[in-house]
């Protein structure tokens, strides 16, 4: 690998030499590495297995998320292919949580939630994990999530055998009568799109950064619900979040809907394990 990643950070660096890298956990579909230069740290992702846009949306999330000026991202240094294998070339952040960080992380997504778009969706398509999503701009926010969000899944889900027999068509139920508990215009918010624990960290300053971003714009309680679904978040952080940007007292009563979408993707992307949560949700809701 230390050959292709010479030959990756000559296309940044021309002069660049190689003084240090080693690999680092990356999640659970990239190869990743910490590369270290004369001049500068770098966080590598490379994906045998991808195409060269699933680091292009990657790293257009980044760049989105950057220019509200409301919470820190990585540094795009570049993406590129090195002997056909897609690299996305990031700057390396390495820091720790301070007293103040969580406080800091549930005000600064705050800030990015109430930045507005002209619609729901997005304008091209993008990823999340290994899997495909289409994407489109919608005045609809109902329409948005069962078309762009759902039925994707349960495409996937049939193909996969994930989702079939009754699950299939509890599922087809639910997205049937989205409209009883998911409101039609909420507030076009950008959103991460994929904000679990693993995907914000702390730098030296103590100030949090998001990663990993499969961006949208859509409900912010959407983001919120996905916070809840697998922990990762302190209570410090949701109040900060709620005093800058208050969720609805109807809140929870779609607040599994939302997290229905990300469980289906860990079960079209991990299989069962996550089937009994995902029908827990089916039944009560179709």
């Amino acid at each position: 690998m230390k050959e292709l990643l010479e030959a990756g950070i000559g296309q940044i660096e021309p002069d660049g030499v190689i003084a240090e890298f080693r690999s680092v956990p990356g999640g659970d579909i990239n190869e990743a590495y910490y590369v270290r230069t004369k001049e500068n740290e770098y966080f590598v992702k490379a994906n045998r297995k991808a195409e060269k846009e699933f680091f292009v949306f990657e790293a257009y999330g980044l760049k989105k998320i950057r220019r509200t000026n409301t919470i820190r991202v990585p540094h795009v240094y570049a993406i590129m292919e090195v002997s056909g294998i897609p690299m996305l070339w990031l700057e390396w952040i390495f820091g720790a949580k301070k007293n103040e960080t969580d406080r800091l992380l549930g005000e600064q997504l705050a800030a990015l939630h109430l930045n507005e778009a002209e619609g729901y969706g997005m304008d091209r398509d993008g990823f999340i994990g290994n899997l495909k999503l289409p994407n489109q701009m919608t005045n609809d926010w109902v329409a948005y999530f069962r078309d762009y969000r759902l039925y994707p899944q349960l495409v996937y889900g049939k193909q996969r055998g994930t989702i079939a027999g009754k699950r299939g068509k509890q599922l087809e139920a639910v997205m049937k009568k989205l409209e009883r508990w998911i409101p039609a215009f909420p507030k076009k918010s950008i959103l991460h799109g994929d904000l679990w624990g693993g995907n914000w960290l702390a730098g030296a300053d103590g100030n949090p950064y998001l990663i990993d971003p499969s961006i949208f714009y859509g409900d912010h309680e959407m983001e919120i619900a996905f916070t809840e679904l697998f922990g990762g978040f302190s209570r410090t952080f949701y109040e900060a979040y709620n005093t800058a940007f208050p969720l609805s007292e109807s809140y929870e009563e779609r607040k599994e809907l939302y997290q229905l979408y990300y469980l289906l993707i860990h079960l079209n992307m991990f299989g069962e394990s996550y089937g009994s949560a995902v029908d827990r949700i089916l039944r009560k809701y179709a």
